[in-house]
């Protein structure tokens, strides 16, 4: 019976910048919980104690969250890849530490319990697979047949981000079954994909087990959203309103206040919606849902929110309009903000994204009053923006407009 987990989470998340600049891809924050934390108490569910992290690129940030993971329910140990070579290289990392059997799993994806279910229930030399209809954007695996699920199919091959459109849908979700002979499949190869498929043509059987469970990807910006919207309602549990709530307040749906949070008069909420510790609401503000509030925000009368994310540390003035919008820790917002949401082209790393969504604004950025952001619109970290001023397209680091 398989006890440990190594957790793959050393990786930057470049293509999610500037989200990603002082976190890597693990911590961000979806329904107010690092994408890590769903993987490591998904693991808690099913037994799995024993926890090996491949930690790298900003390390500290998961490293003070986690710490030995007595609050979550497991004992962590700690392993760092120094250069993030690829997913085979990150496990070798951990031969040492390794069990004789044991389940690999990305950290940068949600998974939920049955997730993790379905992997332990999976004889070794087996991995999991999703139908996703954008299958071409990750590893693809042909397979022989399906006749008896329940055994797994035989897979033929992985193909990486097939070009020009791939002919299967099922998605290799990174989530894998091995015991220690896979660190001499390994040897000095640097991708698993390499790893597999070289296992596979020396004669080698490698099952695919479909997984019907919670499995959420973020790889660009504006994915956020969309999942923040999904782990809302997978992990709602009804109303908990541990702050304040002030006189005339209208609350609707699965909402969520964290303790030392005051929502004051007048305002109304629809969840799903989670709020989290010492922030100041309102007075006369409206939240509607799949909308996230961090620790310690605060938001001045008349403003309305809707299916956003708002993280740490965030001020907002009065009179504001935020939708489908992502606004980073530390961000200080001005009266009158307004997002305008709709669809744009937005070009991440080569790639040319037709997407619709509102503002992305990263970590610190500074607004001003009566500002107003075009669809699509992405500013960098420690961005300032002047009083009456419109702002669009992609906004480098430390940039003014002025």
């Amino acid at each position: 019976m398989i006890k440990q987990a190594i957790i793959l989470a050393a990786g930057e998340g470049q293509r999610l910048r500037p989200f990603t600049a002082a976190k890597p891809k693990v911590m961000l924050p979806v329904a107010n919980k690092p994408i890590l934390e769903y993987v490591v108490r998904a693991l808690a569910e099913n037994n799995i104690r024993d926890v090996i992290l491949i930690i790298g690129y900003r390390k500290d940030k998961v490293m003070s969250h986690f710490g030995n993971g007595r609050d979550f329910g497991v004992r962590i140990r700690y392993v760092e890849q120094r250069q993030q070579l690829g997913t085979a290289h990150a496990l070798k990392q951990a031969e040492s530490l390794a069990a004789e059997e044991f389940l690999v799993i990305s950290g940068d994806n949600i998974v939920d319990e049955s997730t993790v279910a379905a992997a332990l229930a999976a004889e070794k030399n087996s991995l999991l697979y999703k139908q996703h209809p954008e299958a071409s954007k990750y590893g693809v695996i042909e397979i022989e047949s399906l006749e008896a699920p329940e055994d797994g199919a035989r897979v033929r091959k992985i193909i990486e981000k097939p070009k020009g459109g791939a002919e299967s849908a099922l998605v290799n979700i990174g989530i894998y079954v091995f015991d220690r002979s896979i660190f001499d499949e390994i040897g000095e190869k640097t991708d698993m994909t390499d790893v597999l498929n070289e296992f596979v043509e020396r004669g080698g059987t490698l099952r695919a087990h479909e997984a019907k469970g919670a499995w959420l990807d973020v790889v660009y910006p504006w994915d956020i959203l969309s999942v923040n919207d999904v782990a809302l309602r997978l992990s709602a549990t009804g109303r908990t309103l541990a702050g304040r709530i002030e006189r005339n307040i209208i609350i609707r749906g699965d909402v969520e206040i964290g303790e030392g949070s005051v929502i004051r008069a007048n305002s109304y909420i629809v969840g799903p919606v989670i709020i989290g510790k010492n922030c100041e609401i309102g007075p006369n503000v409206c939240i509607f849902p799949a909308t996230s509030i961090g620790n310690n925000v605060s938001i001045e009368a008349f403003t309305l929110v809707r299916n956003s994310v708002i993280m740490d540390d965030v001020s907002i003035g009065a009179g504001c309009s935020i939708k489908n919008s992502i606004i980073d820790r530390g961000c200080s917002i001005g009266d009158r903000f307004s997002t305008q949401s709709g669809r744009g082209d937005v070009k991440i790393n080569g790639e040319h994204h037709s997407v619709e969504a509102g503002a992305m604004l990263g970590e610190r950025c500074v607004i001003g009053d009566n500002v107003v952001t075009k669809p699509c619109t992405i500013l960098g970290n420690n961005v300032r923006v002047g009083d009456v001023k419109v702002a669009g397209g992609i906004i480098p680091d430390n940039s003014l407009v002025w």
